[in-house]
């Protein structure tokens, strides 16, 4: 677990400090003060500043395995496991692993999306810089994305024969870069997307002479 240790003209200065360097808020954070500051000899001679010893409780990675775990077992959900597939500096990527979770998955992945959410509200509330949680449940992202790109490469034939564009429902950033990602080569048609969050939805339209895919 990474730790710091750092000096300053106060204790409160030095934490302060400290948790701007880790990165992370005070209630993910075990402070240790090693040495209260000193105003020495008349304030000349041996003044000392504070010194605090800070080391981070959890990662991203463990914070957001224990709010899954905790999550899943108020649902009343207990024989899973969940396990981080991958992870970088700025996403993990977990899986929860288990039978029948489909409770967890919901129509058109609406549950798994709101799961997803709310791990990445929670997890970013305990950290200064943004960590992006990617939550699947029995490889259901995989298979939803087949079945996106599929649906793409289907609406833009409609697009074409109809001369006329199509918007499709409502859906989140990382489904809606998979539709503007297949069908950024077409030939014949252009995505974007329109409207705000959480209703942001794709737009297929014919393209242009000379535009190019986007």
């Amino acid at each position: 677990m990474k730790t710091v240790e750092i000096t300053g003209k106060t204790v409160e200065a030095a934490i302060e400090k400290g948790l701007e360097e880790l990165g992370v808020q005070k209630s993910n954070a075990d402070i240790d003060i090693l040495s209260e500051p000193s105003q020495g000899f008349f304030g000349l001679i041996g003044t000392r500043d504070a010194k605090v010893r800070i080391s981070i409780k959890k990662d991203p990675a463990e914070y957001a395995l224990d709010f899954i775990k905790e999550l899943v077992e108020k649902i009343g959900i207990y024989d899973v496991r969940i396990e981080i597939e991958k992870q970088n500096e700025s996403t993990v990527y977990i899986e929860i692993i288990g039978d029948n979770l489909g409770i967890l998955i919901g129509k058109r992945g609406q549950t798994l999306n709101s799961l997803q959410y709310l791990t990445n509200l929670v997890v970013n509330k305990q950290f200064n810089h943004f960590n992006r949680i990617v939550l699947d449940v029995e490889n259901y992202r995989q298979r939803r994305e087949k079945t996106l790109r599929q649906l793409a490469e289907n609406l833009a034939q409609k697009v074409v024969k109809g001369k006329r564009n199509i918007v499709l429902e409502p859906m989140i950033p990382q489904e809606r870069r998979i539709i503007h990602t297949a069908l950024q080569n077409n030939p014949s048609v252009v995505t974007y997307s329109q409207g705000d969050e959480p209703y942001r939805k794709v737009v297929i339209t014919l393209k242009k002479m000379g535009e190019n895919a986007g």
